[in-house]
């Protein structure tokens, strides 16, 4: 016996506008940006103009951001904090293409190659950075002991107890970690150029080097921007990386805007001086982001980016 359909809910149903009905499928994910994102960015807009600490919370108007442009160590932290971002990517983007043309060419087991790529990016960030702390150290560590044999060095070194030497083992730890993204968008993209422009260099006498400017980068260069922002963004809010390795020190030699944030207002419970550098962080993304939004948007415009 067959069920009889409920015509009169089926009435209904159809029967509900379009734009009520559209409004229920999106209120369960407008709900969730509201409660997950929104309301803390306005709490943290708030505490900001507080002094709110364990023992509670006073106005006190802009005189944390006032503090803020007082402090030259802050300045600081906000050069470095571009300085981190800008070496990290700009030697992701290099390295990542530079793989992704390797791993676009015609050799044997590049399948293989491919999948080799992956575990840094897919392995969890804490367990990597801890394998590089063991490779950072002085004493039991791999780099310093090879260092040790072939006779660079005369004895140990501490890579993380020094400001130089500690800031740029968190880029080399960082790049580790985030090229093999860069290097799968940029493989992907690198498989959508048409191979009729290729053959047609060809037939031209076109060197491999004038195929790969005249004609590869120009066709992923939105792919390379809009990886250059990501990147760029990600490696901006980086927390884990510089945290497990040296927790912004030695001395501040590793300390940037996310990790100062953090100190401040979880480590030293000042939650309004905290909520201030976190609305700097976002007005500094805020503003990074459009003016690369405005770069892509030049950049398809330029090369016919669909």
């Amino acid at each position: 016996m067959s069920a009889t359909p409920n015509i009169g809910s089926k009435r209904k149903f159809s029967a509900m506008p379009e734009a009520t009905f559209a409004w229920i499928l999106v209120a369960p994910a407008v709900l969730f940006i509201l409660v997950i994102i929104a309301w803390p960015l306005v709490e943290t807009f708030r505490l900001s103009f507080t002094d709110a600490n364990l023992g509670g919370e006073t106005y006190v108007g802009f005189e944390n951001y006032a503090e803020l442009l007082d402090k030259q160590k802050f300045h600081d932290t906000i050069i470095r904090t571009f300085y981190w971002m800008g070496l990290s990517v700009a030697l992701k983007l290099v390295l990542g293409l530079i793989g992704a043309t390797l791993l676009n060419a015609a050799i044997p087991g590049k399948g293989l190659f491919r999948v080799l790529v992956m575990p840094p990016w897919v392995i969890p960030v804490a367990i990597g950075c801890i394998g590089w702390l063991w490779l950072y150290n002085g004493y039991f560590g791999i780099i310093s002991g090879v260092a040790q044999r072939i006779g660079l060095i005369d004895g140990p070194i501490e890579f993380l107890a020094h400001k130089t030497s500690a800031f740029y083992s968190a880029v080399v730890t960082d790049v580790w970690v985030g090229t093999p993204m860069v290097t799968l968008f940029l493989l992907a993209a690198m498989q959508g150029v048409s191979r009729d422009l290729y053959e047609a260099a060809w037939v031209d006498g076109a060197s491999r080097w004038y195929r790969f400017r005249r004609i590869t980068i120009p066709q992923i260069m939105p792919v390379i921007v809009s990886m250059a922002l990501l990147s760029a963004i990600w490696t901006f809010n980086s927390f884990e990386i510089i945290w497990i390795l040296t927790q912004g020190g030695p001395r501040g030699g590793t300390t940037t805007l996310i990790i100062d944030t953090y100190k401040t207002a979880i480590g030293n419970y000042k939650f309004g001086e905290g909520a201030a550098r976190a609305v700097v962080i976002v007005i500094l993304l805020a503003i990074f982001s459009t003016a690369y939004m405005f770069i892509l948007n030049k950049v398809n415009k330029k090369y016919g980016s669909k």
